[in-house]
């Protein structure tokens, strides 16, 4: 998994200059357990890491410019983005 994890981080830090590594890399991770997550309580049959990356890549493709933005506006995800870790890739 770390595999996946590692190559949706750094077409998130291509897509958004705004993020540093760690908080590409928390973005990743919580997209990833929110999908799985949610398909889960859905009801859904397991599909795969395959399509947990292929779902989490397009979400990055779609809103990852954007990203820091989201997270500066609700406070539910600011815990995971200490400011302290600016230091951008």
């Amino acid at each position: 998994m770390n595999d996946y994890h590692e190559k949706l981080t750094k077409l998130l830090l291509e897509k958004n200059d705004q993020l540093s590594y760690n908080q590409a890399r928390t973005w990743v991770e919580l997209l990833w357990e929110d999908f799985e997550t949610t398909s889960a309580r859905a009801g859904q049959e397991y599909m795969g890491s395959e399509m947990t990356e292929r779902i989490v890549k397009q979400w990055i493709e779609n809103y990852g410019d954007k990203l820091h933005e989201f997270a500066a506006t609700n406070p539910k995800f600011e815990k995971y983005f200490d400011q302290s870790d600016k230091m951008l890739h």
